[in-house]
């Protein structure tokens, strides 16, 4: 059952997201020529994010209501799990369809801060939700039943227990980060919906694997020390990025500095100031998640091993 919940989440995920990533943005360089035409196609984008966000919100409110009524101890954690899903799930609703979804596309500052809410809000969030389970519950009995049958056969299994690995999502993660924000590709993603939407998926998938590996998908018994390590990594990363961005005195990306030409900036701020205020909030707050996160883990797994110690000194009393 464990590797079926395992595999089923990348399905869940990219079925319920995608179509709402493949029009998070409009293209940078789209230019609607007609007012009327404009809020056509304002009015379709509004409805493309709106359906799969409304989409995965009732397939896990039916799982949970399903599960609620065989959950009987109060001290179970699955109505703080679903708590957790929820303000997950709000998170992306707000960082999708507020108006710094709309602000993001004449701003990287507004567009960095989506970003970062993807991938330090909501994607913790539903990862520490354990939300497949749900999603499961939610599918008729036959279903289910298909799904962990072939999710556990050992074609599936084993390949899940390498991709999961902390020391693989961690390289993962940073991979999609600094791939993603090279001048070339992400050029390509302010002037393509699809390859945004790919963008968009790769944030919140490699998130999403990420935080769930770190909290729950390691088999090595000393599974702290070693999120603490990678989160410090990712730290490191992801801070060394937004550095850059804030020390730098032109910017990176065409379509941007092509807004900045037209004055089309919000605030007054030239794109190498919008960019160097983006780099912060990917420097500072971006990087100071990660290492608090890792100063948790780190002290967990100290307090692992203390109790360790003392089990081996009582057995040997």
């Amino acid at each position: 059952m464990r590797h079926a919940l395992l595999i089923f989440a990348p399905a869940v995920f990219a079925a319920a997201i995608f179509p709402a990533a493949a029009t998070a943005h409009s293209a940078a360089g789209e230019i609607v020529h007609s007012a009327a035409g404009e809020e056509l196609v304002a009015w379709q984008n509004e409805i493309a994010l709106l359906a799969p966000l409304l989409l995965s919100g009732l397939w896990y409110g039916v799982g949970f209501l399903r599960l609620a009524t065989r959950v009987s101890s109060i001290h179970s954690p699955f109505r703080r799990n679903g708590a957790l899903f929820g303000l997950g799930w709000i998170t992306l609703v707000a960082s999708l369809l507020s108006p710094l979804h709309e602000l993001g596309e004449v701003s990287f500052t507004a567009h960095m801060a989506e970003h970062e809410l993807l991938m330090l809000v909501a994607a913790p969030l539903m990862a520490l939700s354990r939300p497949i389970s749900v999603f499961l519950w939610a599918c008729p009995a036959y279903m289910r039943r298909v799904l962990v049958q072939g999710c556990n056969s050992r074609w599936v299994s084993h390949p899940w227990r390498i991709i999961s690995d902390p020391v693989v999502t961690t390289g993962v993660q940073i991979g999609a980060l600094w791939l993603w924000h090279m001048p070339s590709l992400f050029d390509r993603a302010l002037e393509s919906e699809w390859w945004h939407a790919i963008q968009h998926l790769s944030f919140l998938g490699s998130s999403l694997l990420f935080w769930w590996s770190m909290t729950r998908g390691s088999h090595h018994s000393n599974r702290r020390a070693i999120a603490a390590l990678c989160l410090f990594i990712t730290s490191l990363a992801s801070g060394a990025l937004g550095a850059l961005m804030a020390v730098s005195s032109s910017p990176w990306y065409a379509g941007y500095a092509a807004m900045d030409l037209h004055g089309l900036l919000p605030g007054g701020l030239t794109a190498a100031e919008d960019q160097q205020l983006a780099g912060l909030i990917m420097w500072i707050p971006g990087g100071l998640v990660h290492f608090i996160a890792a100063l948790v883990f780190a002290y967990g797994a100290l307090k692992q091993g203390k109790v360790r110690d003392r089990s081996t000194l009582a057995s040997h009393a």
